[in-house]
């Protein structure tokens, strides 16, 4: 007699490849923006990667026929996108430019431990002292990362800087999405986010034309790889998988990303940080691991702890260049707003949380 799978697990096994595809996307990122760089500058490639991008994810809102987001979302949606998809790509490329793959992996994987330390002064959501303690240990694994490239000339030791700075990039561009998601779904967000990031961009349209013609085939689609699998399909698997498991869950997922882009990076550029390198970027994740540990709250002897429902968002997603913050918007038949394609509506009568 044929067993039939619960409902449950299948769904959790669902959510574990989703989760698996968007890690595996996440990771080529560093190595195709490495490869298309040695023939484009950092802002062409930008420009390029979010123009895909825009016009993948426009197609994506057409069909799920969903118009702009309402007045309240723009300011977020505004600064996410100038700050994150603009300016990150521009400083995440021309770090890559200096140092390989792996490297600006392991300093821009940093970057949730900051959207904590921001969220807590913006946000005024608090300062616990194992952020405080995370943030000290990633901060001294990235100066030794730093360290490790000083012998090797000013340029990769630019390039780090250059990665910690696309990290804080991101950190803050997560933190202007966070309240604009409150108001309008992941979709909208993303999508008119890339398009404002494209228009940042546009002061490189010239040069993007001129480095067109002259790159290889192969430059030119990582280009257009960039755009439509780590920019936008990424994102679906991501929510898709949000919404079966818990953020913690998944944010502890992320952390194979920097191994996998070592690993992607040997195989398809024969790079391999040293080993030095690669201990500072060790700690930055351990750094990133003590941050995100829950703290031991004192409980009255003989009560039990209350379980979170299943598949309750809880934190922020580690190592996510489009992760979704804590804090997502919740509607009222349980679905989250927390991707592209789970915005149900709310109840007859009732007004969904945007």
């Amino acid at each position: 007699m044929e067993q039939i799978e619960p409902a449950g697990r299948r769904a959790e096994r669902l959510a574990l490849a989703a989760a698996a595809v968007t890690v595996v996307l996440w990771a080529s990122a560093f190595v195709s923006i490495r490869s298309a760089g040695a023939e484009y500058s950092p802002g062409a490639l930008a420009l390029g990667r979010l123009l895909f991008g825009t016009v993948t994810l426009g197609l994506l809102l057409l069909i799920r026929r969903e118009g702009l987001p309402p007045k309240a979302a723009w300011p977020g949606i505004a600064v996410s996108g100038v700050l994150w998809f603009g300016l990150y790509m521009v400083a995440l490329n021309w770090g890559e430019q200096l140092v390989d793959a792996g490297t600006a992996a392991l300093v821009v994987n940093i970057g949730p431990l900051l959207i904590a330390l921001l969220g807590g002064w913006l946000l005024k959501e608090g300062f616990p002292k194992q952020l405080l303690a995370g943030m000290a240990v990633s901060f001294g694994g990235a100066a030794v990362v730093g360290l490790s490239m000083s012998g090797e000339g000013r340029s990769p030791v630019f390039g780090v800087l250059l990665c910690l700075l696309a990290a804080v990039l991101y950190a803050a561009g997560v933190i202007a999405q966070k309240p604009a998601l409150r108001h309008a779904s992941a979709l909208q967000v993303t999508t008119f986010g890339c398009a404002i990031g494209a228009l940042a961009c546009l002061p490189f349209a010239g040069r993007l034309a001129a480095e067109v013609p002259t790159a290889s085939a192969t430059a030119t689609l990582n280009m257009a790889y960039l755009g439509i699998f780590p920019t936008a399909l990424a994102f679906t698997t991501w929510a898709y998988a949000l919404a079966r498991t818990s953020a913690g869950k998944m944010g502890a997922t992320t952390y194979a990303a920097p191994a996998l882009v070592v690993v992607m990076s040997w195989a398809a550029l024969s790079e391999v940080p040293g080993w030095l390198t690669l201990a500072g970027g060790l700690l930055c994740l351990a750094g990133v691991a003590v941050s995100r540990r829950a703290p031991r709250s004192a409980r009255p002897a003989g009560a039990a702890a209350v379980p979170a429902a299943p598949g309750t968002p809880v934190g922020t997603p580690a190592g996510t260049p489009a992760g979704t913050p804590a804090g997502t918007a919740t509607n009222p038949d349980g679905t989250t707003n927390a991707g592209p394609f789970l915005t149900d509506p709310a109840p007859a009568g009732e007004k969904a949380v945007r």
